[in-house]
């Protein structure tokens, strides 16, 4: 079929994320195992009112016990539509947060980074950049993808601090995008695209040390 643009370039397809492992220096992204991963992901996230605080961004969480966190789990692990990890210190062997990939459309070779959460002794940078390091390699080097997003609230500085840090461009505010937790969400967006990820990998690699 001939394209609707004839002067415009053809885009070749693009690949859909496999729930395999991708391993870096010193974490791990493990396709999301409830039982296996259960343990650790709960102690990391509950217990106090500073892990509880981790959830407080996100559409779930937290839970009021184990069980509670399982069936999430295994919700995730189980929707057609994302690709989640456990991420893993792989010093420890410790599962010590999660990400994920959405939002995929594999004809527009397009795809979300998200879900992310990292314990308290993961958070600042070092094992989200590994992290991205390894994400963002497989869309843009792996499965071809021309486009990466990030969303946040856009009341959460340290999740847009982060995607600007990372190399993410802000695109601007979705308002009255969700309703997260029974209460309005505006949403910031940000993208990287392939060809600006050569720059972005370059950076990340320098600032991994």
């Amino acid at each position: 079929m001939a394209p609707a643009r004839p002067d415009a370039e053809l885009v070749p397809g693009g690949e859909r994320p496999r729930a395999s492992a991708l391993v870096g220096p010193r974490i791990a992204l493990e396709p999301l195992d409830p039982e296996r991963d259960l343990d650790d992901l709960f102690e990391a996230s509950h217990g106090d009112a500073a892990r509880d605080a981790i959830w407080d961004w996100m559409p779930v969480g937290p839970f009021a016990d184990r069980d509670q966190m399982r069936a999430f789990l295994e919700e995730r692990a189980g929707a057609p539509d994302l690709v989640a990890f456990a991420v893993v210190d792989r010093a420890t062997d410790e599962r010590v947060g999660m990400t994920s990939y959405m939002s995929i459309d594999v004809p527009a070779r397009r795809l979300e980074v998200g879900f992310i959460w990292y314990s308290l002794a993961h958070r600042g940078g070092r094992t989200n950049d590994e992290a991205m390091l390894l994400m963002l390699g497989e869309a843009f080097e792996r499965l071809g993808y021309r486009r990466v997003e990030w969303k946040c609230d856009a009341d959460n500085e340290r999740s847009r601090r982060a995607a600007l840090r990372l190399g993410f461009t802000f695109e601007g505010i979705f308002r009255q995008h969700l309703i997260v937790k029974g209460r309005n969400r505006d949403t910031a967006w940000f993208s990287m695209l392939d060809s600006e990820w050569p720059q972005v990998r370059e950076a990340l690699t320098d600032s991994d040390g």
